[in-house]
């Protein structure tokens, strides 16, 4: 039995990479300057152009070394990791985070209106004293 282990699918991952950013083939091959059959050989390719591999990259907005490096089960760690980062900072007491309120937004709301009423208010009354005092 031969334990070789059988060399990293570049093109396969190139693709995964792409599908999980929700980019279309078309939209690739317009951003490195070829076609959509072309991007479709080349993520059915082992191997990748050094040069094309640099392009891909920039256009994924990832670095060569992710696309040689990925793997699916590092997605999912890298998901898990971030979500439960962000959910011990938030239940560890933080009341900044990029997604999540520390205040009722229903309450801003009312809090709003209840000023705009007062201000109603205070402009009828004054319309009202200066009618009185014609």
């Amino acid at each position: 039995m031969s334990t070789a282990t059988k060399p990293k699918h570049i093109g396969r991952n190139i693709s995964r990479i792409r599908e999980l950013k929700g980019m279309k083939q078309e939209i690739l091959a317009n951003a490195i300057g070829v076609s959509q059959q072309s991007v479709s050989n080349i993520e059915a390719s082992e191997t990748i152009d050094k040069d094309k591999l640099i392009e891909i990259a920039k256009a994924l907005g990832v670095t060569v070394e992710a696309i040689e490096n990925f793997s699916e089960e590092s997605v999912f760690n890298y998901f898990n990791t971030y979500y439960d980062t962000k959910d011990s900072v938030i239940n560890a007491g933080n009341l900044c985070s990029a997604n999540n309120c520390t205040f009722n937004p229903l309450d801003k709301v009312v809090e709003l209106y209840e000023r705009l009423v007062q201000a109603e208010k205070e402009k009828v009354e004054y319309l009202e004293k200066l009618l009185k005092g014609k």
